[in-house]
């Protein structure tokens, strides 16, 4: 009889691979920089696929963005796999490619720790997960900012030196273009400034004016669409005139470089004489006085004495999701989209709220006799008004509550008074509209 021979079994134990993805970075978008974000993705590819234990995840790479800032797209995409256990270490060339903000460096790697997720720099050969990691990246972290700042000080030194010499470092304005250091006419858009201009003198307001350079499809600067906001601007700006005036803005500080405006912090340069003007003086002044006389118009029939309202801020467009405004409508007020009111409902077909019926509403929903002294804050996150005549009120502790209006007619609010003030406004609109007409042809 033959004998069983007992094999004892043994357990083989798999070989896991590394999950490793790779970071790099490029501050700007030029193509010598382009370039050389494409050798450092070339790199990492073959350093990775060379160890055998490690498998690539994913090089993840920025381009034309600031290691100072921390929205990088794909950089914020990388942390949320790794917070995903899809990455177990990130390979990258330098602290300052990482990131040249210590907090944020700290932060991200600190969170990366938490995580069990090692990065390795390689200039400075430091693992944070090893024991001495923290400590040398806190300090190398602080030389890199230290870094930045100093060359965000000469940027802003050679800025501030072309300033004083009259020199324009860039041109966003409408109707120019930068050529060779000086502001050249762009005629096509300088025939647009010329018209804003005339009609905004012949009578016609900010919002009739957009509406007019929508509907013939006037070109923009930047492809953007036409707002009131932005014909106001133009018709501020006195380099329509040949003047300019140098750092109108500036950026707070070298980390977050947030864009603030001037308004004493900084010197400003004016040069007169800097180019070629598309309008003449008298019509640029002539527009500045007309601008003065309206805003002292407009603040005596219409603004609060706080100069806020207490809906401001809170009224959320159902359709388009913008912010809407106040506007008297014959002694009217009225909260109205600024899409729909500035460039017509082709673009936005939301319907307006009176105030009010809104404050009507709102003070039987909180069992008030008036909102005079109420923060609206205290009670709403925002309030949404929908095209199908309902408020959508979303309380501060989450919960949510739709409601229906009702339009008021004009023959219950309109004395005789109004109606005959309403009628002439229109008659001297028509015939202002009408001379502005005959005047452009």
């Amino acid at each position: 009889m033959s004998k069983m021979k007992i094999i004892e079994a043994r357990i083989i134990p798999s070989i896991t691979k590394k999950k490793v993805a790779a970071y790099t970075r490029v501050s700007t978008g030029k193509n010598s920089m382009i370039h050389s974000l494409s050798a450092q993705v070339s790199y990492y590819n073959e350093y990775i696929s060379a160890h055998n234990d490690w498998i690539l995840v994913e090089i993840y790479a920025d381009e034309g963005i600031s290691g100072t800032r921390d929205d990088r797209p794909n950089f914020q995409r990388m942390i949320q796999d790794c917070r995903d256990s899809k990455i177990d270490m990130i390979l990258t060339k330098s602290i300052t490619r990482f990131a040249r903000n210590t907090v944020t460096l700290l932060k991200t790697i600190r969170e990366l720790k938490n995580l069990n997720v090692d990065v390795f720099f390689e200039k400075e050969n430091i693992h944070t997960l090893s024991a001495d990691g923290e400590f040398m990246i806190t300090l190398l972290a602080s030389y890199a900012q230290e870094e930045a700042r100093q060359v965000s000080e000469n940027q802003l030194w050679r800025v501030r030196k072309a300033f004083e010499q009259g020199i324009p470092t860039t041109c966003h304005h409408y109707g120019y273009r930068l050529i060779d250091g000086k502001f050249k006419i762009y005629p096509p858009e300088a025939e647009v400034v010329r018209k804003i201009f005339d009609l905004y003198n012949s009578g016609l307001g900010l919002v009739v004016i957009t509406k007019i350079l929508v509907n013939e499809n006037a070109p923009t600067r930047f492809g953007g669409e036409w707002r009131a906001g932005e014909v106001y601007k133009m018709l501020k700006n006195e380099a329509y005139i040949g003047k300019l005036l140098l750092q109108k803005t500036y950026h707070s500080d070298f980390i977050t470089k947030k864009t603030v405006i001037n308004r004493g912090e900084k010197p400003m340069y004016e040069v007169t004489d800097a180019h070629e003007a598309i309008i003449d003086e008298t019509t640029f002044y002539k527009a500045q006085e007309e601008m003065k006389r309206r805003k002292t118009q407009k603040t005596k029939e219409h603004l609060s004495p706080t100069g806020s309202y207490t809906f401001s801020g809170k009224l959320i467009c159902g359709v388009c999701g913008k912010k809407l405004r106040r506007k008297n409508k014959n002694n009217i007020s009225v909260w109205i989209c600024p899409t729909f009111n500035e460039i017509g409902k082709k673009f936005c077909n939301s319907k307006q709220i009176r105030e009010d019926i809104l404050s009507e509403l709102i003070q039987k929903e909180l069992g008030l006799d008036n909102l005079d002294d109420v923060d609206i804050s205290d009670y709403f996150t925002k309030i949404v008004i929908n095209n199908d005549q309902t408020v959508e009120l979303h309380y501060t502790d989450g919960t949510e509550k739709s409601i229906k209006w009702k339009q008021k007619s004009r023959s219950c609010s309109w004395t005789k008074e109004m109606r005959e003030k309403a009628s002439l406004k229109a008659k001297e609109n028509r015939r202002k509209r009408k001379e502005g007409k005959y005047a452009n042809d």
